[in-house]
C-alpha cells in the first residue's frame, strides 16, 4: 500500500508527492488497485429508482394533476366566457339605454321648443294686442289734443279777431274823425287774416 504525501505551504500551497514508483508484490510483477466505483457513472440500481420515480410521476401527471389543471383552466375559461357574454349584454342593454334616453331627450327638448314657441307667439301676439291699444289711446289722446288745440286756436282767433276789430275800429275812429261800424271793423280784420293764412 502506497500512501500519498499532502503539504501545505504558509503561503496556501498545496503540494501532492506521489510515490515514485508503483506497488510491486514479492514475485515482482505489479499490483492492480481496485479504485472503486466511478462517482460519474450511475449504478443500474439508481437507473431503476430514477426510472420508476419518474414513471410514477409521469402516471400522477398524466391521471390526476394534468386533468386537474385541464378541469380548473377550462372551469376558468368557462367563467371568463361567461364574464364577456355578460359584459357584451350589459353593454347592448346600457347603449340601448342610452338610445332611449337620447330620444327621450329629443323628445323633450322639441316639446320645450315649441312650447317655447307658442309662448313666444302668445307673447308677441300679447304685444301686439297691447301695442295697438296703446296706439290707439295715443292716436285717441292726439285726436283729442288735436281738437282742444283747434278749439283753442278758434278761441284765440276769435279773441284776435275782437281785438283786432276793436283796435282797428279805434284806429279808424282817430284816423277819419268820426266812429266806425264795431261789425265792419270785425268784417275787415277777418278778411285780413283770412287773407294771410290762404
Amino acid at each position: 500500500m502506497h500512501l500519498v504525501t499532502v503539504t501545505v505551504s504558509g503561503a496556501g500551497h498545496l503540494q501532492v508527492i506521489l510515490p515514485a514508483q508503483t506497488p510491486t508484490t514479492e514475485a515482482g510483477t505489479a499490483e492492480v488497485v481496485d479504485t472503486g466505483p466511478s462517482p460519474i457513472a450511475p449504478e443500474k440500481k439508481e437507473l431503476l429508482w430514477g426510472a420508476g420515480a419518474f414513471i410514477v410521476l409521469a402516471i400522477l401527471v398524466r391521471f390526476f394533476l394534468f386533468p386537474r389543471l385541464k378541469k380548473g383552466m377550462d372551469a376558468r375559461h368557462e367563467l371568463i366566457r361567461g364574464e364577456q357574454e355578460d359584459a357584451e349584454r350589459i353593454r347592448a342593454e346600457a347603449e340601448a339605454e342610452l338610445a332611449e334616453y337620447n330620444a327621450a331627450l329629443a323628445q323633450v327638448r322639441a316639446e320645450a321648443n315649441a312650447r317655447i314657441d307658442a309662448a313666444r307667439q302668445t307673447l308677441e301676439g300679447e304685444r301686439q294686442a297691447r301695442l295697438a291699444e296703446v296706439n290707439s289711446e295715443v292716436a285717441a289722446r292726439r285726436s283729442a289734443a288735436a281738437a282742444e288745440a283747434e278749439a283753442a286756436k278758434a278761441a284765440a282767433r276769435d279773441q284776435v279777431i275782437a281785438a283786432g276789430a276793436q283796435v282797428t275800429a279805434a284806429a279808424s275812429q282817430r284816423v277819419l274823425g268820426r266812429p266806425v261800424d264795431p261789425a265792419a271793423a270785425r268784417a275787415a280784420v277777418e278778411g285780413a287774416m283770412s287773407a294771410e293764412v290762404s
